[in-house]
């Protein structure tokens, strides 16, 4: 052990300098954080203290980060303004059947493309990943007039069915990058066992999987709970509306739009993905970690 104190000292100053830019970096580490916190809570708090304000203190200058006067009555009345409990359980049963078979669909389609081997797979793989990028604007038409010739315009099919059929590239790619980190070995000796190529994805991999199955349906859920795009296409009727359509036309119900009521039945609306991902944020970020090991 070497006792000299020349060497001694220039190891304690080494470690105390370590020390103090690792201090430095925890302090620049937690402002930044603190900062983007800030970015996204304010325009939050925002809508929170304009729901429950009157119109004219909402609008008043100065402005008041909080309410003087509490007016719970805007969600009550926001709700009553239109048929908003309708609305959320078109949401409700849009969101579930597109969710479901958006993981389902997906997992399998990851799956064969992850452990079957068959010619053009990469070439049908890359093929399906290139559709990420055409604009769904561009088949809009085609797939308008393909819904209108099977009789599904105004109705919920075109919301649910596509996404009965694949699950969509995004969903696939995400899976069979977490399908191509399980180890080949649970494969070969479960077919040793006389297991079905089926019974080993149902029993192995989606067990293995399952952080990866629960960030494909968040993603999937806030997806379909807060598209807007596709129901004000293929939707008529005003009964058959989901929520974010029924915003919309609450704002053109108004010659003046009531901001406060607004705000209160935006942020109802937003309960539910807020609700999910606190509930689902462990498996979500496991999921969206793990995704990129490859086996």
């Amino acid at each position: 052990m070497n006792t000299d104190p020349e060497v001694y000292h220039a190891h304690v100053g080494f470690f105390a300098r370590k020390s103090v830019r690792m201090r430095i970096q925890r302090i620049v580490a937690t402002l930044l954080i603190l900062m983007g916190a800030g970015v996204v809570l304010v325009p939050f708090w925002w809508m929170i203290r304009t729901s429950l304000m009157s119109m004219g203190e909402a609008f008043l200058v100065p402005t008041h980060w909080y309410p003087r006067n509490v007016e719970w009555h805007n969600y009550i009345d926001a709700w009553r303004a239109a048929p908003f409990t309708q609305y959320t359980w078109n949401s409700v049963v849009v969101t579930f059947l597109s969710t479901v078979g958006t993981v389902f669909t997906a997992s399998l389609t990851a799956f064969g493309f992850a452990r079957l081997r068959a010619p053009g797979r990469d070439f049908l793989f890359m093929l399906i990943l290139s559709s990420l990028m055409i604009p769904s604007i561009v088949v809009l038409v085609p797939t308008y007039l393909l819904f209108l010739k099977l009789g599904w315009i105004d109705t919920y099919l075109p919301l649910i069915v596509p996404y009965w059929l694949g699950g969509g590239a995004f969903s696939i790619f995400l899976l069979r990058q977490f399908f191509r980190g399980i180890p080949r070995d649970f494969d070969e000796a479960a077919t040793l066992d006389g297991a079905s190529f089926f019974r080993i994805y149902w029993n192995i991999a989606v067990p293995l999987s399952l952080p990866a199955h629960a960030a494909v349906a968040i993603f999937a859920f806030f997806f379909h709970w807060n598209e807007f795009f596709g129901p004000l296409i293929y939707l008529n009727n005003s009964e058959k509306y989901t929520l974010p359509v029924g915003l919309s036309f609450f704002v053109k119900a108004y010659g003046v739009v009531q901001w406060n009521q607004l705000m209160a039945v935006t942020l109802v609306a937003m309960l539910p993905c807020i609700v999910v991902f606190f509930l689902a944020q462990r498996y979500f970020v496991e999921g969206i970690t793990l995704t990129g090991v490859k086996g």
